[in-house]
């Protein structure tokens, strides 16, 4: 129904612009209560579709929590005077550090989690290396995390959700994965570094930091994310969902803590961007109602067409087309119905990797396109770093598309 697509792009165009700096989540809650209010969604369906993504608030909030306990227990500011002091003064060596550990971060604790842990991290070392202007680093953090983000099926929660019961063994998952991966990690690195090397050639970073003592606490947050990677890896190979697994392995580190520091929970869960929450709520209603009118069946019906008439065409077709729905939509509910199409229309294997990469990788075009994009920006705002939907996506119109073009190319060798 017109009025549907109507409401859901003035949300989408509300999350993009924030007009009047109203946060994203108020837009995308609004959007959903309009498409009850107007009779376009049942209630029911609405509340069904936000309980969808149980596992999805879980799985942030969990991730959230230990990344607000590790900075205040000061995690983050000793790692970055790790960093600096591994870079030796160098801007170049501390971009490539940077990247580095965000590749590995994404890899083992999904991209929400790069955006959610690493972000402070490197806001941190940017304050211990004296740095000027800390953009160039922090929007690596954005980046890799879509980047790196189909090495494995736990580094986006989106992979879950597009192969559901229909996950690759693992030895699988890589055979088709691994060169396209480590392509869209180098092509992103390559386009990241053309297009900041003239501010790191600008840049001082100071060599000799103070490394600050790590407390109990501090370490018991590290122990924490540890566990928390493991706990990841454990569900993912046996095939469960990530977010209770993330969500208590959080609430027993923070318990842990402030048992021994004796405080309020209060104290670290006021500092946490919880309208992250509604926000993946809002999202969810709006998928549903696409799918009400109409959406998922014609993307259905698209997908077994082109795929019958040639699988190049199909696999090269909705690796770029989701590419750029999931910055319309937002890759997660995007996914929601990539997985269902995908999996009604039975498509070519080949097909059903280039949607993932798609779903995946697209988003690097816009800050809408992925929630790790939008926890980014909230950890940004936090700071007091503000970066425009413009700015993002002239830098994002560079990056994204090597990346996506060399990844899709190198599926026909998985």
């Amino acid at each position: 129904m017109l009025a549907i697509w109507i409401i859901v792009a003035l949300s989408i165009l509300g999350v993009i612009v924030t007009p009047w700096r109203l946060p994203e989540a108020i837009w995308a809650m609004t959007g959903a209560a309009a498409l009850v209010a107007f009779g376009l969604l049942p209630w029911s369906d609405a509340l069904n579709a936000v309980g969808k993504g149980t596992d999805v608030y879980l799985f942030l909030g969990g991730m959230m929590l230990l990344a607000e306990l590790a900075r205040k227990e000061g995690l983050f500011d000793f790692l970055a005077g790790a960093a600096v002091r591994l870079a030796r003064g160098s801007a170049t060596g501390l971009f490539a550090l940077i990247f580095g550990v965000g590749t590995a971060v994404t890899i083992v604790m999904s991209n929400d989690a790069t955006a959610v842990v690493l972000t402070p991290a490197v806001f941190a070392a940017a304050r211990a290396a004296k740095v000027k202007d800390p953009l160039p680093y922090l929007l690596i953090c954005a980046f890799i995390a879509n980047a790196a983000s189909f090495v494995l099926p736990i580094s986006n929660p989106a992979n879950l959700v597009i192969f559901r019961q229909q996950m690759p063994p693992l030895a699988e998952w890589l055979t088709r994965f691994a060169l396209p991966s480590l392509l869209s990690i180098a092509a992103t690195f390559a386009m990241l570094w053309l297009t900041q090397r003239t501010a790191l050639k600008q840049e001082e970073v100071g060599a000799v930091v103070e490394m600050p003592a790590l407390s109990s606490g501090g370490r018991t947050a590290a122990a924490g994310i540890a566990a928390t990677a493991i706990a990841l890896m454990v569900a993912s190979g046996f095939g469960l969902q990530l977010g209770l697994p993330t969500f208590l392995a959080a609430a027993a580190t923070a318990a842990i803590v402030l048992l021994l520091k004796r405080e309020a929970p209060w104290l670290v869960l006021k500092d946490i961007s919880w309208s992250v929450i509604p926000l993946v709520a809002g999202l969810f209603v709006m998928v549903e109602a696409l799918e009400r009118g109409g959406a998922l069946r014609a993307l259905i019906d698209l997908l077994q067409m082109t795929a019958n008439r040639s699988a190049l065409a199909a696999t090269w077709g909705s690796g770029v087309a989701l590419a750029v729905v999931c910055n319309l939509v937002n890759n997660l509910p995007a996914g929601l119905m990539a997985g269902s199409a995908v999996s009604a229309a039975r498509v070519p294997p080949q097909v059903a990797s280039a949607v993932l990469i798609g779903v995946d990788l697209g988003p690097n075009l816009s800050v809408t396109g992925s929630l790790a994009t939008i926890l980014w920006l909230a950890a940004l705002r936090r700071e007091g770093q503000h970066v425009s939907a413009w700015s993002f996506l002239k830098l994002g119109l560079l990056v994204m598309p090597p990346a996506l073009i060399v990844a899709l190319a190198a599926l026909r060798f998985g």
